[in-house]
């Protein structure tokens, strides 16, 4: 990849939360994605994700970076900038 390839990827900020949901057939609770929001920085993301977690209604809250190739359509693996409360592991991710 030259140069100028890597410099049209795009990078996204993104701050999600979870809230738990309710144990179903199988007997299992776990969690759900409450909001995925996107910002232009990593410390809005961040700094939201923080604000979120606080939140009583929030389980937990990830602030992450994923790179995108806007010629593929493909995206990178996220790069956590922050994990808080009760998140997924990154295989369920």
């Amino acid at each position: 990849m030259t140069n100028s390839e890597r410099t049209n990827e795009k990078i996204h900020y993104i701050c999600q939360t979870y809230v738990e949901k309710k144990a179903g057939r199988d007997g299992q609770a776990g969690l759900k994605i409450a909001k995925q929001l996107e910002y232009s920085t990593a410390s809005e993301a961040q700094n939201r994700a923080e604000r979120e977690a606080l939140s009583e209604n929030c389980a937990g809250a990830d602030a992450y970076m994923v790179t995108e190739d806007p010629a593929s359509g493909e995206v990178g693996d996220p790069s956590f900038l922050v994990r808080l409360g009760n998140v997924p592991e990154f295989d369920d991710f």
